[in-house]
C-alpha cells in the first residue's frame, strides 16, 4: 500500500465524526438564516456577526467559531479574507449591497465552514442575479460530478468552466471558454480554490503530501488546497466565487492574451459590485456525495426567506 493511499485512509471520517459534523453545519446553516433575516440597509456588519455568533452559542451550543467571521457587504464582499483582528466587520450594509458572509461555528472541536451571498434588501437586481446565479451553477456542476475517484482539479476546471460560459451568457465576456481557460481569466474571476478539506481544523491537513498529485501549475490552479482524487468518506467544502477586484480586471484588460475575451463596457458596470460565493460542507459518498449545508441558495429561496423579516 502506498504511503498516499495511507494518508487518504486517515483523512475520511468515522461515522461519529460525521454525526458531529452534520450537526456543527446544521447549526452554522441554522444561524445564517437568522443573519439573512436580521439584515436591513443600516446596520453594521459586526451586528451581522454577532447574530451568527449568538445562535452558534446560545442555541446550538458553540461555544466557538472555526474562524473569524467574514461579513463583507458592498466592496468588502471581494475581500477574501476581509473581515479579520486588524481590520473589524465595521462598515454600515447599505442598500443595494451584496453581502457575502463566510462563517462557521465550531462544536466539540469539529469545524463547520459556510457562506452565503445575497443581496441586504433581498431583492437582487438582474446584474445581481447574472453573478449570483453563474456561481450557482458552478457549485450545482460540481455537486452533480463529485464521486470517488475523480481529481478535485477536475472539479475545480469544471466549475471554472461553468462560471465563465454562464458570464459569457450575461455578456460580460465573449469567445471560445476552452481558449479563457488556457490564459487563465478564471483565476481573474476566482482567484482562489474550488474549496478545501475540513475537520478538525477549517482548512485540514492533507493537501499536498509525497507520492500524492502536486500542486499545479496551470495558470488559475495554483491556489488549489489540494489536488487529490476524492474518497469516499472525505469531507470537503465547495465554495466556487466570482470577484470583481479592480486590480485583477486592470491587468487583465491590458493583457494582450486576456482583454480579447472581456467586453470592457459591461465589465465597468460591475465595478464596485464586490462578489459572491457560495460554500457547502460536503461529504464524498460511495456514489456520490452529500450536502450537510441546508439553506436558501437559488435566487427565489433567498428572496422568499428574506421576505419573512419581521
Amino acid at each position: 500500500m502506498s504511503s498516499c493511499h495511507l494518508i487518504l485512509v486517515r483523512v475520511t471520517k468515522s461515522a461519529k465524526e460525521i454525526e458531529v459534523l452534520r450537526y456543527v453545519c446544521k447549526v452554522s446553516s441554522d444561524a445564517h438564516k437568522k443573519v439573512m433575516n436580521y439584515v436591513r440597509p443600516g446596520v453594521s456588519e459586526f451586528e451581522a456577526e454577532a447574530v451568527f455568533l449568538e445562535h452558534s452559542y446560545r442555541v446550538g451550543g458553540c461555544r466557538h467559531v472555526s474562524y473569524t467571521c467574514i461579513c463583507g457587504s458592498g466592496d468588502n464582499s471581494a475581500v477574501l479574507h476581509y473581515g479579520h483582528a486588524g481590520a473589524p466587520n465595521d462598515k454600515l450594509i447599505e442598500d443595494g449591497d451584496m453581502c457575502l458572509f463566510d462563517m462557521g461555528a465550531n462544536y466539540g472541536g469539529y469545524a463547520a465552514d459556510i457562506t452565503c451571498s445575497f443581496p441586504v434588501n433581498g431583492r437582487f437586481t438582474s446584474d445581481q442575479k447574472i453573478v449570483y446565479n453563474a456561481v450557482l451553477d458552478a457549485r450545482n456542476a460540481v455537486l452533480n460530478a463529485a464521486r470517488p475517484g475523480v481529481s478535485w482539479v477536475e472539479m475545480h476546471r469544471l466549475a471554472n468552466k461553468t462560471m465563465l460560459q454562464k458570464l459569457k451568457e450575461g455578456g460580460l465576456l465573449k469567445g471560445d471558454v476552452e481558449e479563457m481557460m488556457k490564459v487563465g481569466l478564471n483565476g481573474v474571476f476566482q482567484p482562489h480554490g474550488l474549496g478545501h478539506l475540513i475537520g478538525l481544523d477549517v482548512h485540514d491537513v492533507g493537501g499536498y503530501l509525497e507520492h500524492c498529485p502536486p500542486r499545479p501549475t496551470e495558470a488559475g490552479f495554483k491556489s488549489l488546497r489540494f489536488a487529490r482524487p476524492l474518497v469516499a468518506g472525505m469531507y470537503v467544502t465547495v465554495e466556487p466565487g466570482c470577484y470583481f477586484i479592480d486590480i485583477l480586471l486592470d491587468r487583465a484588460l491590458k493583457d494582450p492574451e486576456q482583454c480579447r475575451f472581456l467586453n470592457a463596457e459591461v465589465l465597468a458596470r460591475f465595478r464596485g459590485f464586490g462578489g459572491v460565493r457560495i460554500e457547502d460542507d460536503v461529504l464524498i459518498t460511495e456514489n456520490g456525495c452529500e450536502n450537510f449545508t441546508i439553506v436558501p441558495r437559488t435566487v427565489e429561496e433567498i428572496e422568499a426567506w428574506m421576505s419573512t423579516k419581521e
